[in-house]
């Protein structure tokens, strides 16, 4: 069958079961746009390419399919780039389709040419320029297995317009499967390796990572735990790795992490490591935080062994198959001592916080938590103090309803992420939690969740600056807090300039009605909460430093 690139481009979206686009208009996409018009696929028109790219990831997150954005050539292309950076680092499966000037005009500074390709090269898993009609629906499918299969990441593909008005031969494929995994001899003498070691370690602790989510190996990680007894901590991105609440579970690690988290770690004698890349925010000192542990790394991608930490046992491939593997075999170790030991460390460090009087911002997350036990709910943020104090407070039940800007810490990514994550699962109401400064640049995103009438609560955390800004400043340029103090800004006036509903909360009482109606009402609506530029994320490791040596802020 003889069709247009621009068809063939979006019956090979339809054949990847791609429901959703987040896209914006432009001359070197509107045949693909023309296409659309007619598609079984629903799109929505973001306030900004940087939204449609945010939007595309947290669809992506929150169900673990490929997430899609479009844009067109030159500005819209480049206006794409943060959000694929974001994707990179995080490991997020996106597909970002960009248009490009016809292939006469490439390399002649055309109007709106831009080289997305050169310019997106270190910040996606691949890219392709579509130069040959012929090529393109296998490219597009290429693009799909590149993004979801083995790490998953964002893949571009610059599609000229005269590609797109082509005419080319389509037939139709079957959706591919993931490749199947069999693990080498060698492979499987390691794993039986890592079982033994596993089960005569004294004080192991199991670190999960985001590629917990990503594999959905949540299940064989708390099998494991709890056949051998061993404690879980989790990196920012590892939270709903294992249930909050569960017993094997101590909390966040690294700069914020939770004290009984981070001193297990540092007192561990191995640590099995599952879809974590050691960044230097969990680690602190990377010398000193691998001295006397042993490490077991289970990881898809061999380049992150070794890669930040020398490992003693390094498994790469299907987490699945591999976890399922050491499940199988492993008997489980005397860990009574150890577990004795983390007992006393929370009693210790409970003790320690009693009669302090909680952050507004922490007392607000443990309400919502709450008042939403049992209900179907996911939790988006920015990045920024706020983004810290919902990691350590919020109450995390399971994958994929906790989304957030680990590695790039993209400030502006949270509202249009929120959006995503609300059009994927209509059926999980989102919480959104944001700082004033990172509001600010993606705010008119609002725009969007007005349009399509999605029932996000945005919760801002004002303090009037740059809170982590001023807190890093704090430490290491006392009282100088070069520009990190910024205006206020009515941010419920904002909201109603969309028809949105909003309130200003500075009490506990303000804030339980404003959060009760919001949920109530099922409908989009922004609430503020004010609280004290002086506050800081506690406990903070000092930089530099170890899980155990930490910043004296505010006498904390």
């Amino acid at each position: 069958m003889k069709i247009t690139g621009a068809q063939a481009i979006i019956r090979c979206l339809v054949e990847q079961n791609v429901d959703t686009v987040f896209s914006y208009h432009g001359g070197a996409i509107l045949p693909l746009y023309d296409a659309l018009y007619d598609a079984p696929i629903r799109h929505i028109l973001p306030v900004h390419e940087q939204g449609a790219a945010h939007m595309a990831d947290g669809y992506a997150r929150a169900t673990g399919k490929v997430g899609v954005c479009i844009a067109t050539s030159g500005p819209g292309a480049t206006n794409l780039v943060t959000g694929l950076a974001t994707a990179f680092m995080d490991s997020v499966p996106v597909v970002a389709i960009t248009g490009q000037v016809s292939t006469s005009l490439i390399g002649r500074d055309a109007f709106q040419e831009v080289d997305i390709t050169g310019i997106t090269m270190p910040v996606t898993k691949h890219n392709f320029l579509v130069k040959d009609s012929k090529k393109l629906p296998e490219i597009i499918r290429q693009a799909f297995r590149i993004a979801k299969f083995g790490r998953p990441g964002p893949v571009l593909i610059d599609i000229p317009r005269d590609v797109q008005t082509a005419e080319v031969e389509y037939c139709q494929q079957i959706l591919p499967t993931e490749p199947e995994w069999s693990p080498m001899p060698a492979v499987r003498k390691m794993i039986e390796e890592a079982t033994e070691v596993i089960s005569k370690a004294k004080r192991p602790v199991i670190h999960i990572g985001g590629g917990v989510i990503a594999a959905e190996v949540h299940q064989e990680v708390q099998y494991l735990a709890e056949k051998c007894s061993i404690p879980v901590v989790s990196s920012l991105m590892g939270l709903g790795g294992i249930a909050n609440k569960h017993p094997c579970f101590l909390g966040l690690t690294g700069m914020h992490g939770h004290k009984i988290a981070n001193a297990t770690v540092h007192n561990a004698d191995l640590i099995i490591a599952i879809g974590s890349r050691f960044s230097d925010r969990v680690t602190g000192d990377r010398v000193r935080y691998a001295a006397d542990k042993k490490f077991i790394h289970i990881d898809v991608d061999p380049a992150e062994i070794d890669k930040n930490v020398a490992v003693h046992i390094g498994l790469t491939g299907h987490l699945k198959q591999i976890i399922t593997m050491i499940n199988s075999t492993i008997e489980k170790g005397d860990t009574a001592e150890w577990w004795a030991v983390i007992r006393q460390w929370q009693t210790d460090y409970a003790t320690e916080q009693k009669g302090k009087q909680p952050l507004l911002a922490e007392w607000a997350m443990q309400h919502i938590c709450e008042k939403t036990d049992g209900l179907p709910v996911s939790f988006v943020t920015d990045v920024g103090q706020h983004q810290m104090w919902a990691a350590q407070n919020l109450v995390i039940k399971a994958p994929r309803s906790w989304i957030t800007s680990g590695g790039l810490g993209t400030m502006g990514f949270g509202l249009p992420a929120a959006i995503g994550a609300q059009l994927a699962c209509p059926d999980k109401r989102v919480i959104h939690f944001a700082g004033d400064g990172g509001f600010k640049m993606t705010g008119a995103e609002l725009f969007t969740v007005a349009t399509h009438e999605l029932p996000i609560i945005s919760i801002i955390i004002d303090n009037s600056c740059l809170g982590m800004v001023k807190q890093l400043q704090k430490v290491y340029f006392p009282n100088r807090y070069s520009h990190s103090v910024i205006p206020e800004m009515d941010f419920v006036t904002f909201a109603k300039a969309f028809g949105i509903e909003g309130a200003v909360v500075n009490t506990k009482k303000a804030f339980t009605k404003a959060f009760n109606k919001a949920y109530s009402d099922n409908k989009p609506y922004l609430i503020v909460i004010k609280i004290d530029q002086d506050d800081v994320v506690t406990p903070m490791v000092a930089p530099g430093a170890t899980l155990d040596e930490y910043v004296s802020l505010n006498g904390s």
